[in-house]
Parts: structure tokens; sequence; C-alpha cells
């Protein structure tokens, strides 16, 4: 889903700049342990995990359901929370110019049903990698979150 009828108001009012947003990343291993990352063009170098905006009035874990499914065609439950991330390494400019800064609550996720496809078209590539091959992301997650074995560990960043 393309920005919604709450962040394109709030950008008519301020433009492009720099604001706090309220995210969720979606950790989804196949029964290799690979993680799914998606990009959103196939001339795009940058990848990130299943992600997206908290909309109002929703929970985390109800944002990363609607994420993922929009994203990857994948209905899941989020198993538990591996950590929480934010501070200036997370700020992102987008090509139109908007600026974020982003606190993102990230999940270890388990499929429950679907087919991978991107429902919304915001995802051009979906594809599993093995973590000793991640690919470059458009956010820099501490690099043990992805080793981290399902329900092994809580991780929150901290100064």
């Amino acid at each position: 889903m393309p920005m919604s009828t709450y962040y394109q108001e709030l950008r008519e009012k301020i433009g492009t700049q720099l604001i706090f947003s309220p995210g969720v990343a979606a950790i989804i291993r196949n029964a290799s342990g690979e993680i799914l990352f998606q990009r959103p063009s196939r001339d795009s170098e940058i990848w990130s995990l299943p992600a997206g905006a908290i909309e109002l009035g929703e929970t985390p874990a109800e944002a990363v359901k609607r994420e993922v499914y929009e994203e990857t065609g994948l209905h899941v439950r989020p198993h538990q929370l591996l950590g929480v991330f934010g501070g200036e390494t997370f700020r992102f400019t987008y090509p139109d110019g908007n600026q974020v800064e982003y606190i993102v609550f990230m999940f270890e996720c388990v499929v429950e049903s679907g087919t991978l496809e991107a429902v919304d078209g915001e995802s051009d590539v979906l594809e599993y990698f093995a973590v000793s091959s991640i690919p470059r992301l458009a956010l820099p997650y501490p690099k043990e979150i992805f080793r981290a074995a399902l329900l092994e560990r809580t991780i929150f960043q901290s100064p």
C-alpha cells in the first residue's frame, strides 16, 4: 500500500522535513532457516525485510501482520518481539525527498498460510537468503538479530 492518508495529510502540511515514523519489520524464515527479504524493483541494490508503518489505531503486532501480507502475500503470526530499533542511524530519505527517522519493532513471524507474491505492488522481488549472505539493507539492523534462533533472545538497541 502506498503512503496512508494520515501520512499524506501530514506531508501536505510539513513537506519533506524529518519526522518520526513508528514501524514494524518481520523476520520470516523458511524451513532451511533462510530469511525472506524484498526489494522494490529489480533495478534496486537495496533490500529490506517485509516492513512498514504502523497506522493510527494499530498495534505493532497488527501492523506487522498487515504489512507482511501486503508485501508478500503471506499470512503470519508474530511469534516474538526481537528488538526495538531507532536513532539517527535509522534515518532514511525516500526518492521523493521525504525524510523519516524510524522506530522499528522487529518481530520473528511464523507463516500460517498464503502464497509468496506481492499483493500491493511495493515488492518487485521476494527472495530468501541464508544468514551468511544477507543482501545490502536500507536500515542498519544489528547482524546478531538475523542469527538469533526463534525464541532465543530479545535484543533492544541501547546507546
